[in-house]
């Protein structure tokens, strides 16, 4: 298995999750923004994007009925799991 590619497509994940979530804090007390809405909105679709892609080649990244379908066998079991990188 590829751990590097895993790793660079985890990390692309963790950094639109870290623009979201900013923008997102930044938004609260901002409501009105449109540019910040705007830019939020591309993120979260960013973000979904990266986590289709990783979930489609390396299993998903949560677990606990959030991470959607799954093949068989189930693929949570499947290692090194997110957080092992």
């Amino acid at each position: 298995m590829n751990y590097d590619k895993q790793r660079a497509m985890l990390r692309k994940v963790q950094e639109m999750e870290f623009v979201a979530v900013e923008l997102n804090l930044y938004l609260d007390t901002h409501p009105c923004d449109r540019d910040a809405i705007n830019d939020f909105n591309c993120a979260v679709e960013m973000l979904q994007k990266h986590k289709e892609r990783y979930e489609a080649e390396f299993g998903p990244l949560l677990n606990f009925g959030f991470g959607g379908l799954s093949e068989e066998p189930w693929q949570w079991v499947q290692g090194p799991w997110p957080w092992e990188l």
